[in-house]
Formats: C-alpha cells, sequence, structure tokens
C-alpha cells in the first residue's frame, strides 16, 4: 500500500477540483497512482476534467519565425523574468530562430550552426557570461509545406515574433498566399486560446481515446444505465470530447457557429483553391517544467520545533 502524502492530495486537488476526502480516497483506492486516481474521481462524477496545465517554472522566451511556406519555434529558458526583457537575450533568441529556419530542427545542430565567426552555443555562452544568468536553448520545432504557407501567433510578444506562447499552422494550397497567411494567422489564434490535443479524431493518442471510453462507460454503468446502451452513449460522449480535443473539431473562436474545419472549407471561396490545415504546433514557455516549490507549512512547522 503507497503513502499517501499531503503533497499528493494537493497535487490531486488542483488538478481535478474535488473535494480533499475524495482526493484522499481516491489515492488509496488506486494505491497512489495519480492518473488513475484522477480517471477514479472521473468515473464518480467528482470531476469535470483530467486536465491539467504544466506546472510552469522556466523562464525565457518563446521564438516564432516563419518565411513563405516554412516556419519555426524555439524556447529559449532563462532562469528569471527579468532576463527576458534584456535586449541581449532578445537579440539572441530572434538569431537562435533565423538560425532554426536554416538548419532545422534539431538542438544539436542548431547549437552547432556558425554564426559569424563562432557558434551558436558560442554565443549562448557569451550572453550568459556577459548577463550573468544560466540560459539553455531547450527545444525548437519546424513546420514545412511543399505548396502554401506556414503562419505564426505570438501571445504576450514583449518584442515582435517572441513572446510566452508560440504557435505554428501549416496550410497547403496553391491558393492566394495573402488569403491563406491570414487564415494562418487566425487559425494559430485559435490554438494560442484552445490548446487542442491534436489535428483530428485519427491522430489523437489512441491511449487517450481508450481511457476517455472506459471513463464514460464506467461512469455511465455508475448510473444504472443499461449494458445495451452505453456504448452508443459512450460513442455520443466520444463526439462531445472530440469537440473539445481536436482542432478541427473545435468551435472556431472567430466565428463560433462554425468548426475549425468549415471555417477552412469556406475559405476556399477567397483562396481560390482547396485547403488542408496540415499541422499546428504550440508552445507554452516552461511547459513540462516542474518549479521546485517550498512547503511554507512544512518549513514552520520544522521551525516550531527547533531550540
Amino acid at each position: 500500500m503507497a503513502t499517501i502524502t499531503a503533497a499528493m492530495v494537493k497535487e490531486l486537488r488542483e488538478t481535478t477540483g474535488a473535494g480533499m476526502m475524495d482526493c484522499k480516497q481516491a489515492l488509496s483506492e488506486n494505491d497512489g497512482d495519480m492518473q488513475a486516481a484522477i480517471d477514479w474521481l472521473r468515473k464518480k462524477g467528482l470531476s469535470k476534467a483530467a486536465k491539467k496545465a504544466g506546472r510552469v517554472a522556466a523562464e525565457g522566451l518563446i521564438g516564432a519565425l516563419t518565411e513563405g511556406n516554412k516556419g519555426v519555434l524555439v524556447e529559449v529558458n532563462s532562469e528569471t523574468d527579468f532576463v527576458a526583457r534584456n535586449d541581449q537575450f532578445q537579440g539572441l533568441v530572434k538569431m537562435i530562430a533565423q538560425v532554426a529556419l536554416k538548419v532545422g530542427s534539431d538542438v544539436e545542430a542548431i547549437n552547432a550552426a556558425p554564426v559569424g565567426s563562432a557558434t551558436v552555443a558560442n554565443a549562448i555562452a557569451d550572453a550568459i557570461a556577459t548577463i550573468g544568468e544560466n540560459m539553455t536553448l531547450r527545444r525548437a520545432v519546424s513546420l514545412e509545406v511543399a505548396n502554401g504557407v506556414v503562419g505564426s501567433y505570438v501571445h504576450g510578444a514583449v518584442i515582435d515574433g517572441a513572446g510566452k506562447l508560440g504557435v505554428l499552422v501549416a496550410l497547403e494550397s496553391t491558393g492566394k498566399t495573402d488569403e491563406l497567411a491570414a487564415l494562418a494567422r487566425q487559425i494559430a489564434m485559435h490554438v494560442a486560446a484552445t490548446n487542442p490535443q491534436s489535428l483530428d479524431a485519427a491522430t489523437l493518442d489512441p491511449e487517450v481515446v481508450r481511457r476517455e471510453k472506459e471513463v464514460l462507460a464506467d461512469k455511465y454503468r455508475q448510473q444504472g444505465k443499461p449494458e445495451a446502451m452505453i456504448e452508443k452513449i459512450v460513442e455520443s460522449g466520444l463526439k462531445t470530447y472530440y469537440k473539445e480535443a481536436c482542432l478541427l473539431d473545435q468551435a472556431f473562436i472567430h466565428d463560433t457557429g462554425k468548426s475549425v474545419a468549415q471555417a477552412v472549407k469556406e475559405a476556399e471561396g477567397k483562396v481560390g483553391a482547396p485547403i488542408k490545415l496540415a499541422a499546428f504546433v504550440r508552445y507554452a514557455l516552461g511547459e513540462g517544467i516542474e518549479k521546485q516549490t517550498t512547503d511554507f507549512a512544512a518549513e514552520v512547522a520544522a521551525a516550531s520545533g527547533q531550540k
């Protein structure tokens, strides 16, 4: 039997919004498995969703750069937000994005790429020495289409093309480039706001779909629904889930009366050719990096025991 700590209960409460005792029971019933406890709460109707925003620790900037049918995102981290407002650091991020557009998204290749008489890695080391704070190129990604455009959007921009969140959207089409670029930017803004998990149902992680089916089925069984009905109810529930999780199925934020797929289809008239929304990528600064936190209550308790 796993030990259920107060920190585990707190994390589950923050994730699900369920009550403390319900969270403790969920963890106990599932031997401390956090994901299983989330599903358990959902099956009991005690949690509306299993989503949890990553606890962001890293500071720095996301850089975005596009050129016609190609675009890149880079994440360059620093220790403090203060550095993100430094002109030298901002210039470093833009330079790294320009290099990534030429050499691709492999971090090692970017670091080794020449800039003047040095390399990107040297430029980062120089910035560290000058600014006095550790920095790193954490990741990069690129999108490219044979025909069409790659558009971008940066949210919370501190300078043109760099901010706290960046999105790329790739549209395949032989139509008017300016109209495609405008549409790509609109969709990129939508992605920034809604954070879809995948392009469509077919590209969703099969394990995510399996878990969603299991959660829905168990939930309806506990409500006493006949087994013969559950499969149909689950399929209906999945369609609702796809409208939340899949970009093409989501209601378009610029016109909520239509889906993103419908908006793309309607835009073909202006563009003058068929359009395929080929891919998207969304980078939020520091996602997936956990911040070191201090347990203030524990510190007080420890201090009170000192002599």
